[in-house]
């Protein structure tokens, strides 16, 4: 899990509370803040998955390259 994932999961959290507190008091500044930094907070969230894909793949070709040059040496 890198920073973005983290902070996104703290800022989805931190909206749905917002959006929660600002239904039970009637306060539609607080429910529209919530809705944004939810928003935020999944934007934040893909960020972080895209970037653990990149990274994963990146290591998985590594590892092929590492491969595929260890062989070659052998011959």
């Amino acid at each position: 899990m890198n920073k973005h994932q983290v902070k996104g999961m703290t800022n989805r959290v931190t909206g749905e509370v917002k959006q929660q507190v600002g239904r039970l008091t009637g306060d539609s500044s607080l429910t529209a803040k919530g809705h944004a930094r939810e928003a935020k907070g999944k934007l934040q969230q893909g960020l972080g998955d895209a970037k653990e894909v990149v990274r994963h793949d990146e290591r998985e070709l590594r590892e092929r390259d590492l491969e595929r040059s260890t062989r070659a040496s052998r011959r």
